[in-house]
């Protein structure tokens, strides 16, 4: 098992201008590659014997729209484990709110074509190359990416009502009665 410090050195000899930055001082290290190299790193990641992340645990969208802390972005976020060597480590990839695009890892893990879809459905995130790139979640005809920050959710949906009603327990807190008193006759 090799350790996430000797993971991102190796990342670092063989890709050194692909690595943007990288944290190995958090629960879940992990290293930061440009966009368009994505695709060729997680290929190596895979295919050499001494790393050999053979499994594509989750692929996440990320939305940093508003953070005091971040800059506002959106991220993709590919957690990876190696069943043979027993490690994990975590790769992410920035990218720009207005048009983000990088390459699709479907060739590289097949699950990908799942995730991916779903970060696109949710974030509007375009992964080039992927062979079946539509919503997965949402209905084709559905208006903009529901876990964006800036999301609207709209009023209606083919002339049903879409917003979310008050909830129960809101509703009772209210003082509305609900009829669910069992000692109260109806």
């Amino acid at each position: 098992m090799k350790q996430a410090s000797e993971i991102l050195q190796t990342l670092q000899e063989q890709f050194p201008d692909q690595i943007a930055k990288s944290s190995q001082e958090c629960l879940q290290p992990f290293v930061v590659v440009a966009p368009g190299a994505v695709a060729e790193i997680c290929a190596f990641l895979k295919n050499d014997p001494a790393l050999a992340f053979d499994t594509l645990m989750c692929l996440s969208g990320v939305d940093y729209k508003g953070s005091k802390t971040e800059p506002e972005r959106l991220e993709v976020v590919y957690h990876l484990f190696s069943m043979r060597h027993r490690h994990k480590m975590v790769l992410k990839v920035e990218l720009p709110r207005e048009d983000p695009a990088l390459p699709t890892v479907e060739a590289v893990w097949a699950i990908a074509n799942w995730h991916e879809r779903e970060v696109y459905d949710m974030y509007g995130i375009h992964f080039d190359g992927h062979s079946d790139l539509r919503r997965i979640l949402c209905p084709d005809d559905w208006v903009d990416y529901p876990l964006r920050k800036d999301y609207v959710q709209p009023e209606t949906y083919r002339g049903m009502p879409a917003a979310a009603d008050k909830q129960f327990a809101e509703r009772a807190q209210e003082g509305e009665d609900l009829g669910t008193d069992p000692y109260q006759a109806g």
